[in-house]
């Protein structure tokens, strides 16, 4: 079985290229692409050849436009990559009948309330990012390929940027943070994301019903301001020296730091269709932290 992967050096792609691998033969792009091949999702016309010539029983998207707060400005680039891409792979997807698995986002909802969102809520992005996601999310259903969508949230790695890799540095750098306390979510490891693709993909291969849309995150919620901590406590119980100890980490409002781009309030996910469908258990988003947290400071 071949499988093409798009977005191999971003933070789930990394660790798809480990969990895909047993499952086939696995070429891996990102969006310099080789040998003729394009994995660069500004080029369309690329994708489609990319994909006629390959012939690939499974397509994962893992490539997306994530700037959030740029997005407000890129709206075109934005809507090309994270909209038009995901439409044309689910397009020749289709033709080919293989199997697409596209990654999408709680940036979907409006974030109010404070129930979990499930995959029959009705999607009502509040910026840019996410309305460009939710686009992408429908060209593919539209296609009627076969396609494995997850939305995911708070995603974070041993490599690249994002919250846990900042939030170390600057607790090292500085002797006191801000950070916010009332946007609600579950920080998930990429390693979790891409395990539960591969597991998910072995699946719906041989069960067609299996196919469609799921949350996935890690198990429990917290704050960033509680993410934050656990690291600073982490970190600590280590015996590594930070400055911006547990209890010099200032908890604040979404209010009291503007941001170019809306964020959610309660970005929380039900993972209960996901976990029901595919006889799983999601670990609690401290598992994944704390494993995460040991990788980089070896």
């Amino acid at each position: 079985m071949k499988i093409l992967l798009l977005g191999k050096n971003g933070q789930v792609g990394w660790e798809l290229q480990r969990s895909l691998a047993p499952l086939g033969e696995l070429i891996a792009l990102d969006r310099h692409g080789r040998d003729g091949l394009s994995g660069d999702l500004a080029d369309l016309d690329g994708l489609r050849r990319t994909v006629r010539e390959l012939k690939p029983a499974v397509i994962v998207n893992a490539a997306a436009y994530t700037a959030v707060d740029r997005a407000e400005e890129e709206h075109e680039l934005a809507a090309c990559l994270n909209g038009d891409a995901p439409g044309v792979l689910a397009e020749e997807a289709k033709a080919l009948g293989a199997l697409l698995v596209h990654y999408s986002t709680d940036y979907v909802f409006d974030g109010s309330g404070n129930v979990p969102w499930k995959e029959s809520d009705a999607p009502a992005p509040v910026n840019h990012y996410g309305a460009s996601k939710l686009v992408g999310e429908r060209h593919i259903q539209a296609s009627s390929c076969r396609h494995l969508i997850f939305r995911t949230s708070w995603v974070y790695a041993a490599r690249g940027g994002n919250f846990l890799a900042t939030m170390t540095k600057l607790m090292r750098e500085r002797d006191a943070l801000q950070v916010i306390d009332d946007q609600v979510g579950s920080p998930t490891g990429a390693e979790l994301i891409a395990d539960v693709t591969a597991h998910a993909i072995f699946q719906a291969l041989g069960d067609t019903a299996k196919e469609g849309l799921y949350h996935l995150a890690a198990g429990g919620e917290t704050s960033w301001h509680g993410f934050a901590s656990f690291i600073a406590e982490w970190l600590q119980g280590q015996g590594s020296e930070i400055q911006a100890t547990p209890e010099r980490i200032a908890a604040i409002s979404t209010a009291e730091w503007p941001t170019p781009a809306v964020r959610p309030i309660n970005s929380r996910l039900d993972t209960t269709k996901l976990e029901r469908t595919f006889g799983l258990t999601l670990p609690p988003w401290q598992h994944g932290g704390a494993r995460v947290l040991h990788e980089t400071q070896r």
